[in-house]
């Protein structure tokens, strides 16, 4: 495989199954290196796998289709658009001057939510008008600018009516609050729910605004009545008030952020009505403050008000990725990672949790099937990218049964030599084990010595699971000829919350001991591994390690690579524009004469206070529109690698986030970060 092998897959999208349960439409992805852009196709098929078909016609880009009775209703141009099976009768529903960025219609077909983005001035003020040209920005408050972007728009559910083959202006549902609805910077139409009899419309939003915002993750499931415009909080009480808190603290310290009752705090997201209509469940986390707590799933009666967690500690030490109904309402079907492999799951409404999919691979997404016990669900793994297959869950004691049902890229894949994976348990230096993921170059020859990669994954809180990535992808870093070993250290998903929860407050402690056991693993136990050329890359969280093990590896690695990782932890702290997260993860500001022991050592051990230790070459990779991990923090690491005289090298990406989304950018990536391995693992230097 190549970078340019990469950016010629198909990247498989949403899918719907259609009300009779016999075809499938779904959505594609293609990028083009020499136009720099992308096209999304649809595509139909029975579900057997049979009679695939083209429905996109042109350049233009369709997708995000579902079903509307017999028909297929689709974003073109930012109108909802609706076509038959085969592609034609195509007729344009919506007029919104092309708003619409997401949408769901109502069982009945009567109406449709629409998300629509408003303009906002709560943090910027608006321009004058008689200054048009006037570029500056008056700022007021925080969350001025998110992920990637600066905030001048929040999107807002819009209600609307359809009437034969077009869809009424519609009516803003929130109208007149200055809240997001879904929730940025991720959020989409999945945080949108209507009931099966289409009275009520669920959303998912988080009502504050500027520091409030900003140090909080106090998201709410809402519920409006379609007929009064009545809208009720289903996680607070009526009358609920915040309690005042300090802003520049954790949340965690002061005790006002646990749940108590059936009063939730946390992150609470995705509302999915049961299709009896007597249930309504979503994702639900228990503290205000924390993006990685444990996600648990959350039913409520309708008719009563009570809640209940059917998936928690207790029967899944685990978060709850995604989930769905099932078609009798008696249970529901979840994807959770569990010894760093994502798994389906079905539980009933009484908590008892079976597995359904078993293997090393990850499932990303699931759908249930109509007249059918089937589960539709997308698979990929380190090895292969998404495909979607027909899960058939298991009846008594036999076993489960996954069915390919797509080959996007299998003319391709077949001609590719493919990369060996094997997983080791390591001991740990308090005792302990961990899961380490390693990927053998195709061709492999065990005889022969070769580079080899210590991954370090971001999140702090992600699992280096099966994942499929189009930029940290260890399919092309096999195929450059090096061993890539991607441990699961301390404070990832999947081996129990207390394993999870090691890395919050600690992050240059067992987690970086566990990097260390894992790389030291591989260089003395595996012969093919060869301890003389020895790199060490990651991003974000994984770039922080990369700039804290380069001032305390001990020599062991000869190249360094971080991205968008944070190097000086005190900037970091007012830097980063959700401040809930550096005041979870490093207490206390760093003013703060009464801070913490552990904000302490936090700021003690932060990265930059360890550069008079570096003394191995190091390439850092960093976009300005990262307004998570700011461009400031690689701009000061590599400003200080080359103060010190050692070899380094800026790839800087004005218009990139935290991520490398425009295809000839990231070819730019891979070819500058296997030039700089290769130029000092491959020559012995």
């Amino acid at each position: 495989m190549t970078a340019e092998d990469l950016w010629r897959l198909g990247r498989m999208g949403a899918s719907a199954t259609s009300p009779d349960g016999k075809y499938v439409v779904y959505q594609v992805s293609y990028y083009s290196v020499p136009n720099n852009n992308s096209r999304t196709k649809l595509f139909i098929q029975e579900l057997n796998g049979k009679n695939k078909r083209l429905l996109t016609k042109g350049d233009q880009r369709e997708s995000d289709a579902a079903w509307l009775g017999n028909k297929i209703v689709f974003l073109r141009g930012g109108e909802i658009w609706s076509m038959n099976i085969t592609g034609e009768q195509r007729q344009q529903l919506s007029h919104t001057d092309g708003k619409v960025e997401g949408f769901a219609f109502s069982p009945d077909g009567k109406k449709v939510v629409m998300l629509q983005s408003l303009p906002y001035h709560g943090t910027i003020k608006q321009t004058p008008t008689d200054l048009p040209k006037a570029t500056g920005m008056l700022i007021t408050d925080m969350n001025y600018r998110h992920w990637d972007h600066y905030v001048t728009e929040i999107m807002h559910p819009f209600i609307a009516d359809v009437t034969g083959n077009s869809i009424t202006t519609g009516t803003d549902i929130m109208a007149g609050e200055p809240f997001e609805a879904p929730v940025a910077p991720f959020g989409g139409i999945e945080q949108i729910a209507w009931s099966p009899d289409s009275k009520f419309i669920a959303y998912t939003s988080r009502k504050k605004e500027g520091v409030q915002y900003a140090i909080s993750t106090d998201t709410d499931i809402y519920l409006y009545e379609v007929s009064s415009g009545k809208t009720t909080n289903l996680c607070k009480p009526e009358g609920y008030v915040a309690p005042q808190v300090d802003a520049t603290k954790s949340l965690k310290h002061q005790q006002v952020n646990q749940q108590q009752g059936d009063m939730q705090v946390g992150y609470d997201t995705n509302p999915k009505f049961s299709p009896d209509g007597k249930y309504i469940a979503w994702q639900s986390m228990a503290h205000d403050g924390y993006e990685s707590d444990l996600n648990r799933l959350c039913i409520m009666d309708c008719a009563t008000g009570k809640k209940q967690y059917i998936v928690n500690q207790q029967n899944f030490d685990s978060n709850v990725d995604e989930y769905v109904w099932a078609n009798d309402s008696k249970s529901l079907y979840f994807l959770g990672c569990w010894h760093a492999c994502v798994n389906a799951y079905q539980v009933s409404l009484n908590g008892r949790v079976t597995q359904l999919s078993d293997g090393w691979f990850d499932i990303a997404r699931l759908s249930t099937i109509a007249n059918s016990n089937n589960l539709l669900v997308s698979r990929h793994s380190m090895l292969q990218p998404d495909d979607l297959y027909l899960l058939s869950p298991a009846k008594a004691e036999k076993k489960s049964k996954l069915t390919q049902i797509t080959f996007e890229n299998q003319a391709l894949l077949s001609q590719l030599a493919t990369p060996k994976l094997q997983q080791r348990w390591v001991n740990t230096t308090d005792g302990k084990q961990e899961l380490v993921w390693i990927i053998l170059p195709p061709n492999f020859d065990a005889t022969k010595k070769y580079p080899t990669l210590l991954f370090c994954e971001g999140g702090p809180q992600s699992p280096v699971s099966q994942f499929w990535s189009y930029r940290w992808n260890f399919f092309l870093m096999a195929s450059k000829g090096y061993v890539i070993v991607a441990p699961n250290r301390r404070g990832l998903p999947g081996f129990g919350h207390e394993w999870n929860e090691a890395v919050s407050g600690d992050w240059t402690g067992q987690c970086m001991d566990d990097y260390l056991s894992a790389i030291d693993d591989a260089a003395n136990n595996l012969p093919f591994v060869d301890k003389e050329r020895l790199g060490c890359v990651g991003a974000s969280f994984g770039g922080f390690s990369v700039y804290y093990l380069a001032g305390h590896h001990n020599k062991r690695f000869k190249a360094f690579i971080a991205h968008d990782g944070a190097f000086n932890l005190e900037s970091m702290y007012t830097d980063t524009e959700e401040v809930w997260f550096s005041n979870w993860e490093y207490d206390d500001a760093y003013w703060n004469a009464d801070a913490t022991e552990a904000a302490k050592k936090t700021y003690a051990n932060s990265p930059h206070k360890f550069v008079d230790k570096w003394d191995t070459p190091i390439l850092i990779i960093h976009g300005e529109k990262d307004y998570r991990i700011n461009a400031n923090q690689g701009m000061g690491a590599f400003n200080a690698a080359r103060l010190r005289g050692i070899p380094a090298e800026m790839l800087l990406f004005p218009d990139e986030n935290h991520w490398v989304l425009k295809p000839q950018n990231g070819i730019l990536w891979q070819r500058t970060y296997f030039d700089w391995l290769d130029r000092w693992l491959t020559t012995n230097k």
